[in-house]
């Protein structure tokens, strides 16, 4: 059988158990877009068109068009948040897709983004290095030839030479003339005294000068910096040098950051930048965007990409600069672009030959690859895994559908063999105990239904109402521990004309107890009970006047017959016994009350002895007679007669009434005899209540162990 489609989920008959959190547990997608952020995206894209107007309406629409994106987009985030969990994870597959993605992919996705950062910091760092190193080179080479210079210009002059005629070369002088470096500004003061010597600046620049906070320095030692002064920034090395014990020669070389300067350390790196402007000018003000152009020192060029993976690197940092006229230490940008494969020439391109450098970039590829591969196959099997886990669940969901139609016979199809398998086998097994249940089910209301036709059956068998005879009353109960009972009681009246029924002659009183419970011992009940009333009949028709001139007077014997319960009793037992099973008997207290002489006649059978409770407040035991009937066979029961007078109350019952237990022990005639006694003058229903509750007290909440019968016959 075809299982049920999926999304339609709630069947037409859905009841509340279908409903969750107050909404319908569809799954059956978004649906339209609700009112408030369809009209907060008109508004969006209506401010958006309006801002291009112009005049006060498009000033006034571009200054709120974003706060109207703004709005629409928080107006419609618990929509999406309320359509993609009713959407697109209502499917249990879904979600395990979604899990997965989250607990595979997401440390996938932090590692590469950590390593790309990591990556960029370090390549950037390294690039900002290698630039600071080669500046540094730079001025440190300058370093070098100034402080023999400035040594050897000390040592002459302690010797007593001038340092202008050592730089000048005068002919007067005995020593060779010293040769300074050219291509970069020299400035010599002797004792703070600059020396004029033309022909050794080496460009059309002005020399910087001995600054205030330089005067201060110590003799001795070298300064190599970056100063910044009138605008331009230089690299400046400063030696003073004392010659002899009364003079200092310093000697101040420096050389402006050029393009071209800056090319030479750029060279096999990319492009260099510095920004000298953004420093100079702090103190005083901000800056504009022009005079950053002007200001801007620009060395190299950006490489070209090799690859897709060849990004651009571009990492800023700063250098430390002196500003010369006052000595402070100030900070200026220096940025770096650059791309990886460069970076990675310049860190492995020394140590490493170009084919162990291309066999270290292949293995990294690779080993990537089997990552990426290996990821891949993660994926694809937790696919799998969720597919087959999901695909029992939604076969669960189609059964259960099914059976809540009224489909018990739809059975899932197991093709695997796990523990979902297993779960699908037991509802299959759970579904088949449901239809048998129900086959059950509807078999045990058929038979409630034939028992409860069975107990109106046998109510019409127990007298409809109490009875009451001139000189007698006359009440009973049969309170069914089952459906139907297997106690029985009669009231059998005899008239002296049976026909037109005008005046009653007697009463016959019946109360019995068949063997067991239930329907086998309400048949054997009604069995009873029809012999009974045939022998009632039968006695009936025997004292008719046509029957006793039909057989001239003989059957005034007979007609006695029910006047002799022992004799009743006789054939009822010849009866049951020989048309009944060994095991099934009945005890019954058969009596006949003569309402002219007032004289009760009967016979017990095995009954518990019913009580005579006088009018004197004395108690008689009725216990003549014999054993059970239908158990034996041609039993001969003894009778005993005894007048009623006045007062006199016959209480008759079953072992119902005596044997219900508790913790206390049996209920028992004494109890019985104790409520009767204290209403014995109070109507016969009432007596029958009272004995009903006291019996219902001493059972409590347990259940009822027997038939419950209760007859009671009071003279009057």
């Amino acid at each position: 059988m075809a299982a049920p489609p999926l999304r339609g989920r709630v069947p037409a008959n859905s009841d509340p158990l279908y409903l969750s959190s107050g909404r319908m547990a569809s799954g059956g997608g978004a649906g339209p877009l609700p009112r408030t952020p369809r009209l907060l995206w008109t508004l969006t894209a209506a401010a958006f068109l309006l801002a291009y107007v112009p005049g006060t309406v498009g000033q006034v629409s571009s200054a709120l068009r974003w706060l109207a994106l703004l709005a629409a987009l928080l107006g419609t985030v618990p929509y999406l948040y309320r359509a993609v969990r009713d959407g697109l994870l209502w499917r249990l597959r879904n979600k395990l897709i979604l899990t997965y993605l989250l607990i595979g992919l997401t440390p996938v996705v932090l590692f590469f983004t950590l390593v790309f950062l990591a990556t960029y910091v370090a390549s950037g760092q390294f690039a900002v290095h290698l630039a600071a190193s080669h500046l540094q080179l730079r001025l440190d080479s300058m370093g070098t030839s100034d402080a023999g210079l400035a040594l050897a210009l000390a040592q002459r002059t302690e010797l007593g030479d001038d340092p202008a005629t050592l730089l000048g070369g005068d002919s007067k002088s005995t020593r060779p003339p010293l040769r300074p470096s050219f291509g970069r500004q020299l400035a010599l003061y002797e004792d703070d005294r600059l020396l004029d010597i033309p022909g050794i600046v080496g460009n059309d620049r002005t020399p910087l000068r001995l600054a205030d906070w330089l005067r201060k320095r110590q003799r001795g030692g070298q300064l190599k910096v970056f100063a910044a002064d009138g605008g331009v920034l230089y690299m400046a090395v400063v030696d003073r040098v004392a010659a002899g014990p009364d003079h200092t020669i310093t000697v101040i070389g420096s050389m402006p950051v050029t393009p071209t300067m800056l090319n030479g350390v750029a060279e096999g790196l990319g492009e260099v930048t510095l920004l000298p402007g953004l420093v100079l000018e702090e103190s005083r003000r901000t800056p504009a965007r022009s005079e950053m152009r002007r200001t801007r020192i620009v060395g190299g060029s950006r490489p070209p990409s090799t690859n897709l993976l060849d990004g651009e690197v571009g990492f800023r940092s700063t250098l430390s600069v002196i500003d010369w006229e006052t000595g402070d230490v100030r900070l200026i940008p220096f940025t770096v672009a650059s791309r990886p494969s460069v970076l990675f020439e310049q860190l492995f391109g020394v140590g490493l030959t170009g084919r162990i450098t291309d066999t270290v970039r292949l293995v990294f590829i690779l080993i990537c690859i089997v990552f990426a591969l290996l990821e891949i196959f993660a994926f694809y099997a937790a696919m799998r895994l969720t597919r087959a886990m999901t695909g029992s669940v939604e076969d669960l969901y189609a059964a259960t559908l099914s059976i809540d139609s009224g489909d018990l016979a739809y059975r899932i199809q197991v093709r695997r063999d796990d523990q979902l398998a297993d779960l699908c086998r037991s509802f299959n097994r759970m579904s088949w105990s449901m239809g048998r249940l129900l086959d059950e089910q509807k078999e045990k209301e058929r038979l409630q239904s034939e028992l409860s036709i069975a107990q109106e059956v046998q109510e019409n068998l127990f007298p409809r109402a109490n009875l009451r005879v001139p000189s007698l009353e006359l009440h009973g109960i049969c309170r069914p521990a089952r459906t139907v009972s297997g106690d029985y009681y009669d009231f059998l009246l005899f008239h002296d004309d049976h026909q037109h029924r005008r005046d009653v002659t007697g009463v016959g009183l019946a109360l019995g107890d068949i063997s067991g419970k239930g329907i086998s011992a309400a048949l054997l009940m009604a069995t009873l009970h029809s012999a009974v009333r045939a022998y009632r009949f039968v006695t009936e028709e025997l004292f008719t006047e046509g029957s006793r001139a039909a057989t001239n007077d003989e059957s005034l014997e007979c007609g006695e017959l029910f006047e002799a319960p022992s004799r009743i009793l006789s054939l009822l037992n010849r009866h049951l016994h020989r048309s009944t099973q060994p095991e099934k008997y009945a005890t019954l207290f058969l009596a006949h009350y003569n309402e002219r002489s007032h004289r009760l006649t009967y016979s017990n059978a095995g009954q518990l002895p019913p009580f005579l409770l006088c009018a004197d407040g004395s108690v008689r035991t009725l216990t003549c007679g014999g054993t059970v009937v239908g158990l034996l066979d041609n039993v001969r029961y003894q009778q005993e007669t005894l007048t009623l007078h006045p007062g006199d109350l016959l209480v008759a019952y079953s072992d119902g009434v005596t044997e219900p237990e508790n913790d206390f022990g049996d209920f028992g005639e004494d109890r019985l005899l104790e409520v009767v006694q204290q209403f014995r003058h109070e109507p016969l229903e009432v007596i029958s209540a009272e004995v009903m509750r006291a019996l219902d007290a001493w059972i409590g909440g347990g259940e009822q162990p027997d038939d419950i019968t209760l007859v009671l016959a009071r003279r009057v």
